[in-house]
């Protein structure tokens, strides 16, 4: 007799953990597959720090091979489900084609970034949900420092050295925190750059920072911030965004070149695909995280709307918390729908928030007990470390050496401002050219459209193909021949045969598949 197969799709907090816990309980006695683009799990609170330089990219990323060996990892991303037939159809990393069969499904595809109909955001913002959006922003803000130093015009260095963050929430919040320290850093250990004053503006709507947190730790936040030198402006947001700069809701227009969209997340579009009943976007489930009419699907995180048994009438709010621990209950769930264990309803009790402002700055209330300066960050930072399943060490070596050497601020190159799109279902993978594409992308515009407004040899970096990091001319990249010598308007990579050329005004690698507008939670 064979053995039963699950197939968890994601590996978000809420997939990873349901996995880990599931290889457990399991014992053997089932297969358990996960289907994630990356081969790693990403520890989402840690990304503002490597915005900021303190950690290196793969701090923040645990192996999934590597830690659950006895599950098996396919790499793709869940392009359709079929639930009367059992399964999970997926493209690859390379353009190929699968399908999954299952006997339990847990859906916990996770989120993406949260968009709004405000003109020209789509076009000039940069999200911070993944890995490829904190390295681009890195980038990126050490490149406006560098090019702000090298100018003459007092206008142009001022437009360069502000950094807009909208949404003050964890992730913008943090984002400023790391960012105003990281840009004070590059202009005080230079010399040169004698004069400069790099400028973050944090914009909300709410009426404070942290709106969702106790208000003892959002004036402890809102504190902090403005004494670091954030220009922190509530009840204010972006009424328009363009090539030159911002206009706000409280009708001034401030010139910059950069844009961080943090107003929050909504459900992965994977979840409304199903034609189940929703709850804004999320699918809802019954306080056992099962699909009601559908006992062998399961879902969690993000993407489930999970009935709050401590508030009835409301629904688990989209924190990573609240996906860590309904993936453990979740993975319980489906062990007992095989006969192995009795059923749990998900219940919360909250522990406490920890927010990271830089530094050894921080805003917490662990159990309850409200906490601010050096006894808050050490209380958020030991937390970290307790709650990331791998890589601890390493994380708590560079935080060492962040204390006690300078950060090194320089950019690789290696994600560019069309790779990393505002509009995309996969803020976890980065725009690739001549990737083969599985529809267009609801932000698919063309190069010279991108955040930044200017073609390739204009986006800010500033270098065309032949000098850009690699150091390879056109005429020795892959395609093989140099642009002069190609037919006119024969695209450098050759596309797959069922994939139109793409011409002047298409993007290389289109992303995963139109989102749609439905917004979840913030």
């Amino acid at each position: 007799m064979s053995r039963p197969r699950i197939v968890i799709v994601g590996a978000g907090f809420a997939g990873y953990r349901t996995a880990q816990t599931l290889s457990k309980l399991a014992r053997g006695r089932a297969e358990i597959v996960l289907l994630n683009p990356t081969d790693y799990f990403l520890y989402l609170p840690l990304l503002p720090q490597v915005a900021a330089g303190i950690l290196e990219p793969r701090r923040v990323t645990v192996s999934l091979s590597g830690t659950l060996p006895h599950v098996k990892l396919v790499l793709g991303e869940s392009d359709r489900i079929d639930l009367d037939a059992r399964q999970v159809h997926y493209t690859g990393p390379e353009g190929e084609g699968g399908t999954l069969d299952y006997d339990r499904l847990v859906l916990a595809a996770g989120s993406v970034n949260k968009l709004l109909p405000i003109p020209g955001v789509a076009e000039h913002a940069h999200g911070f949900r993944g890995l490829p959006e904190a390295l681009y922003l890195r980038d990126h803000v050490t490149r406006q420092v560098e090019l702000a130093a090298a100018t003459d015009d007092p206008g142009r260095c001022a437009a360069r050295c502000t950094f807009v963050v909208v949404g003050a929430g964890y992730t913008g919040t943090e984002v400023a925190a790391h960012g105003q320290l990281f840009t004070d850093a590059q202009v005080a250990r230079h010399p040169m750059r004698t004069g400069m004053r790099p400028r973050w503006l944090l914009l909300d709507i709410a009426d404070r920072v942290l709106p969702e947190l106790d208000e003892r730790l959002s004036r402890t936040a809102d504190t902090v911030l403005r004494e670091r030198g954030v220009d922190v402006r509530m009840g204010t947001s972006v009424k328009e965004a363009t090539h030159d700069g911002v206009l706000l809701t409280d009708g001034e227009f401030v010139d910059t070149h950069t844009l961080v969209w943090c107003v929050g997340v909504r459900p992965d579009p994977l979840a409304e695909s199903l034609g189940l009943p929703m709850e804004r976007g999320r699918l809802l489930v019954d306080p056992h995280l099962q699909v009601p009419g559908r006992p062998e699907v399961f879902a969690c995180g993000d993407a489930a709307a999970v009935p709050d048994l401590e508030k009835p009438g409301s629904y688990t709010p989209m924190t990573a918390q609240h996906a860590w621990r309904q993936g453990k209950v979740c993975a319980h769930n489906v062990a007992a729908s095989f006969g192995d264990g009795e059923r749990r309803a998900y219940r919360h009790k909250d522990m406490g928030f920890v927010v990271d402002l830089g530094g050894v700055k921080a805003a917490a209330n662990p159990l309850g007990v409200n906490l601010s300066g050096v006894a808050a960050g050490a209380v958020t930072r030991g937390y970290h470390l307790a709650a990331m399943p791998g890589n601890r060490v390493r994380v708590a070596a560079d935080w060492l050496l962040d204390a006690v050497l300078p950060r090194q601020a320089v950019q690789l190159g290696l994600v560019r401002s069309w790779s990393v799109p505002l509009d995309t279902a996969s803020p976890e993978l980065a725009r690739v050219p001549g990737e083969p594409g599985r529809g267009p992308s609801s932000g698919g515009e063309p190069a010279k459209n991108q955040p930044g407004g200017e073609p390739a040899k204009k986006q800010p970096g500033g270098e065309p193909a032949k000098r850009q990091p690699g150091g390879e001319p056109a005429k020795k990249q892959p395609g093989g021949e140099p642009a002069e010598k190609r037919p006119s308007g024969e695209p450098a990579v050759t596309p797959p045969p069922d994939q139109p050329p793409p011409g002047p005004d298409v993007a290389p690698g289109p992303v995963k598949r139109t989102d749609r507008t439905t917004e979840g939670d913030s």
